[in-house]
């Protein structure tokens, strides 16, 4: 009897569970569905498992949105590809439900099928599905719907193709605006799948309906549909149909639109051509550099370099340049900002003699902003214009800046100036270096918080790999070794740590003749964080040094500190000795 109602058992776990008041256990349930199915094999699981999932649809929208996922890979689990319709049932109530997370997966997972699914089993099943959802009662079912078409619509024999495209197209004037939204989302990838013909019959009609929507959520959607269908027609198709809705949104009266057009243009300059571009993008751009929106200006001024780079440089200089120096002196710290992140990419664009003519005193004007991400961002770039123009003309305007946000009160601004430094050094060359910033990056070591002494460590060994053992030799060593002497213990510690970052880089020789006799002596220090701290350098610079140092210099040290009164320090030293005979050991 136990035998027959062995394969029962799965289902009745499944059932159980997923009539359980715990949500975790209905969620386990569901996302044990592939194991379920895999115990009752896959006739089962077509004629028990997926008619009870699309009956219990009422559930936690959790639930709900593990089951549309599991289900968009369980081809495999009811017999292939032939019965890949079983289902689809189940995924059509999720496309209905109200959370839109839901009903986004159900879509996902209905692609997934559908891409895989037999040609006659898609006009069977899904062409249908598609047009139930789009006929669907409540908006949610027709919000879906247009997620399905590119999927359906390559399959669909020339009758069925003309009323998708009708049903697209009533889908787009719909009377609630989130449907227009997600046909207006979902156009391009339609667009991709409609024949050439029907492509400028239908589908710009289709476009052109969605571009005077009176909701700015909808327009600023179909903007996103320019770029799509720009790319699908030829580019005299182009400056006809897509470029005056272009010019258009980019005086629309809703600033998001605005925005999203000012994201998107640089992509239109390659559709339309070079010809539209200078008579027509270039202005609109232009209109949109000087927005009396801060966001749309943000975004113009994020998409700078891109745009000039698909112009000329003559016409960048001359039409899109006045406007950039205007945005380095914009009143919004986020619009210059944005600026600052990308105009040092113009360098390369426009050549050296504009570079230093033009675009030089704007990157000045923005290494004195008064806020310092706008400086920082300057700097982080600083490299695509050292390229163009070398460090010498920079480097005057660039030490008051470096200084101003090595000193800034706000210890993130600190911070991030510390991870440029040893890019800076790697560009203004170690005699510049050594004059104007080798005193900054000791002074960052006995810094207040944690993170820029953490971060100043990591620094010196990073400036010591790039300018050398002998050139650290005499420039840092010196300097930091001094440190181990400051009163109090925090900074003691830092200089334990720059310590055991530094000993790799140096090489052996340094290590035991100038740092293991500093690491030593503060062993006899009388706070136990540092004490224990030295046990962790000892551990780490044993695989540096010879055999012989190790006995004479570290064990005994350790041997001292694992008698500790402290039981942390006898722990740490306890492993250092450890280390110690597991080396010997391998060796």
């Amino acid at each position: 009897m136990a035998m027959v109602d062995e394969p029962l058992y799965p289902i009745a776990v499944l059932i159980d569970e997923l009539k359980n008041e715990d949500i975790q256990l209905r969620l386990n349930s569901i996302r044990r569905l592939s194991t379920i199915a895999r115990a009752l094999g896959e006739e089962r699981t077509r004629k028990e498992l997926i008619p009870f999932l699309s009956d219990n649809n009422d559930d936690d929208d959790e639930v709900l949105l593990a089951m549309a996922e599991e289900l968009g890979v369980f081809i495999p689990y009811v017999g292939g590809v032939e019965y890949a319709n079983i289902l689809l049932p189940p995924l059509e109530t999720l496309c209905t439900v109200e959370e839109t997370c839901v009903r986004d997966k159900a879509v996902d997972s209905l692609c997934r099928i559908g891409v895989q699914m037999r040609e006659k089993d898609l006009v069977e099943y899904f062409i249908p599905l598609v047009k139930r959802l789009a006929a669907g009662e409540w908006f949610t079912a027709r919000v879906s719907s247009c997620g399905l078409f590119h999927i359906a619509y390559p399959s669909a024999p020339e009758t069925l193709k003309t009323e998708l495209r009708t049903t697209y197209s009533q889908l787009c004037q719909d009377d609630m605006p989130m449907v227009r939204r997600s046909a207006a989302t979902n156009l391009g990838k339609f667009a991709a799948t409609v024949e050439a013909a029907h492509l400028k019959a239908d589908i710009l009609s289709i476009f052109e309906d969605l571009t005077q929507d009176d909701q700015d959520s909808v327009r600023l959607l179909a903007v996103e549909g320019c770029a799509a269908l720009g790319k699908l027609l030829e580019p005299q198709d182009c400056v006809t149909h897509i470029l005056p809705v272009i010019v258009n949104f980019s005086q629309d009266k809703s600033w998001r639109v605005r925005y999203m057009v000012a994201n998107q243009l640089y992509e239109l300059c390659e559709a339309v051509g070079p010809e539209a571009t200078r008579s027509d993008l270039v202005p609109a751009y232009v209109r949109l550099l000087r927005d009396n929106e801060a966001e749309v200006r943000i975004a113009a001024a994020g998409k700078v370099t891109k745009f000039c780079r698909i112009l000329n440089p003559e016409l960048a200089i001359q039409q899109i340049l006045p406007f950039v120096k205007e945005l380095s002196t914009d009143s919004s710290q986020h619009v210059r900002s944005a600026l600052a992140s990308v105009i040092m990419g113009m360098a390369p664009v426009l050549g050296k003699d504009a570079t230093i003519e033009q675009l030089l005193p704007i990157f000045l004007s923005l290494l004195k902003d008064e806020f310092p991400d706008v400086r920082l961002n300057i700097i982080s770039k600083l490299d695509q214009v050292n390229q163009v123009i070398g460090i010498d003309l920079l480097s005057q305007s660039l030490l008051p800046a470096i200084v101003e946000l090595a000193e800034d009160r706000h210890w993130r601004v600190r911070l991030a100036i510390i991870e440029y430094i040893p890019l800076l050094a790697s560009q203004l060359g170690v005699g510049f270096f050594d004059d104007k910033l080798g005193s900054l990056c000791m002074q960052w070591l006995n810094d207040k918080v944690y993170s820029i002494r953490d971060a100043a460590a990591n620094n010196v060994k990073r400036l010591a790999e790039e300018f050398g053992p002998d050139w650290a030799m005499q420039h840092i060593v010196p300097q930091v070794l001094d440190m181990i002497n400051n009163p109090h213990y925090l900074y003691r510690m830092t200089i334990l740590h720059a310590i055991s970052l530094l000993a790799p880089v140096l090489g052996s020789e340094i290590t035991c003749s100038k740092l293991l006799p500093v690491v030593i002596n503060a062993s006899k220090d009388r706070v136990p964080n540092i004490k224990f701290n030295v046990a962790k350098v000892l551990q780490s610079v044993i695989p540096i040094v010879d055999q012989s140092v190790v006995e004479k210099m570290i064990r005994p040290c350790l041997v001292e500190l694992s008698e500790d009164p402290d039981v942390d320090v006898r722990s740490f030293a306890s492993q250092a000795l450890q280390s110690i005979e597991q080396v010997m050991m391998s060796s």
